[in-house]
């Protein structure tokens, strides 16, 4: 059998292969990941989607007595109600 050559040696040192596995430092993270999970629900876990829903029927409460129940004039468009002035000349 032939020993490699220094060169053929360096050349593999110096191309790295690389690799399908998980590295250690992926491990290592990926543990860290799980250490760093919650024990117990949070403020937002318990009542995050009852504010949001209590919210949103808030304001579309409040959009829909605005709209309903204020006089409001509403003028949508001033098409047919508008006559132009004559021009004068001064």
């Amino acid at each position: 059998m032939l020993q490699q050559s220094s060169c053929e040696a360096i050349r593999r040192q110096r191309w790295h292969v690389p690799r399908s596995g998980p590295s250690a430092r992926g491990i290592q993270h990926t543990v860290t990941r799980q250490a760093h999970r919650k024990l117990e629900p949070d403020f937002h876990d318990k009542y995050g989607n009852l504010v949001l829903i209590s919210g949103l029927a808030f304001g579309i409460g409040t959009w829909a007595y605005a709209c309903i129940q204020l006089p409001l004039t509403w003028n949508f468009s001033p098409v047919g109600r508008l006559t132009p002035k004559e021009w004068r000349e001064d």
